[in-house]
């Protein structure tokens, strides 16, 4: 045998084994729990968080492993900034505006009622500015919050009755959901905060009169068919959904440069994708109850009317007691503007004028 041939192999060899040591010690195991907002059925919104946990684990290899548990199994799911905040958990997937009642500033992480469509909260997120402004507000409960997942534009409600005017609001008993209920309750309803689960017993009881979710297909996942006739739309209180993965602030300042970034990329996979399901499931799922017998319905010009200017009172109000909220708002705001006077040339333009086409097209002999 060649003995330069042979030393040289070794000397490969050894590097080699060498090599491996060092790269498992600059990889740690790290083991996270993740407490949900969302029940396990909904393989949409609920999905989204195991979704970033299986991107986290894979683009680590396997090293940094989420275990993502529902509503419920850890902490209620209205509890988990709570939850992550105090360290019971280290990390969890929920929508910001459930929790208003700390801070109304919390619903500017997930959507308020006439704001953005889902590409324009991405924008603002992601390339406007959006995330910066809110980092100082989440330091100050210890959370790192990160977008990941959204529903696109939701649906009006189920109803037991029919909504034909504002009067019809009056005294209704109505599941909703962040700042849109301070909007409701301007024109007489009466809201109710209902994590999604409990949603459905609720409504059936009668204790509610109405109650919103999500859109077609996870309403029809939950059942609201079966005790509610009417469906309303649009959700004029969320053009969209951004859905958020928080972590604990001390948690995530303990990852790994790697580790965080694996995280990061996760979460804006998650959006793409859980607006892709969305977007291919609810069309089916619309025409499925529809077929079933719900009775689809716009809200009445008059109720969206009304709630437009009952939403700016609000957040006037809001502004003029919380400078932290004003000073996020007044950044989203001016954002908002300008996206919508963009989207109103090209983007409104090109699908009004599609859709009123293949409506013509469906309507000839």
């Amino acid at each position: 045998m060649d003995r330069r041939r042979f030393v040289a192999g070794g000397a490969l060899a050894g590097t080699a084994a060498l090599a491996a040591p060092a790269v498992a010690q600059s990889a740690p195991e790290v083991r996270w729990r993740c407490a949900s907002s969302f029940p396990k059925s909904l393989d949409t919104i609920f999905g989204a968080g195991e979704h970033v946990a299986r991107r986290v684990a894979a683009l680590t290899d396997n090293k940094f492993q989420i275990r993502v548990f529902a509503a419920g199994e850890l902490v209620p799911g209205l509890e988990v900034a709570n939850a992550v905040q105090a360290g019971t958990v280290d990390c969890g997937h929920t929508a910001s505006y459930y929790f208003v009642g700390k801070d109304p500033t919390f619903a500017l992480d997930a959507v308020v009622p006439f704001g953005f469509n889902m590409r324009q909260m991405n924008a603002w997120l992601q390339e406007g500015g959006g995330r910066e402004q809110l980092r100082e507000f989440f330091d100050g409960y210890g959370i790192v919050s990160i977008p990941a997942g959204n529903t696109g534009a939701q649906m009006g409600g189920w109803f037991r009755r029919e909504i034909k005017s504002v009067q019809d609001l009056n005294g209704l008993k109505m599941r909703i959901a962040g700042l849109a209920g301070n909007v409701m309750q301007k024109l007489g309803v009466v809201p109710q905060q209902i994590a999604g689960g409990d949603i459905y017993p609720a409504l059936e009881k009668g204790t509610i009169d109405g109650a919103e979710w999500v859109g077609p297909y996870d309403d029809e996942k939950l059942g609201f068919q079966r005790v509610a006739q009417y469906y309303y739309y649009p959700g004029w209180w969320e053009g969209n959904l951004n859905l958020s993965f928080y972590v604990n602030k001390q948690k995530h300042a303990e990852l790994p440069p790697l580790y965080r970034e694996a995280l990061e990329s996760a979460c804006r996979d998650a959006t793409i994708v859980t607006m892709a399901k969305y977007d291919v499931q609810n069309p089916a799922a619309l025409r499925r109850l529809v077929a079933g017998g719900t009775l689809l319905r716009p809200y009445p010009r008059e109720v969206m009317q009304a709630c437009y200017r009952a939403s700016g009172e609000l957040f006037g109000e809001i502004s003029a007691q919380n400078p932290g909220f004003r000073k996020i708002y007044d950044h989203f705001k001016a954002f908002r503007d300008t996206q919508y006077q963009w989207f109103r040339v090209a983007e409104n333009t090109f699908d009004n004028f599609v859709f009123s086409m293949q409506a013509q097209e469906q309507r000839r002999p």
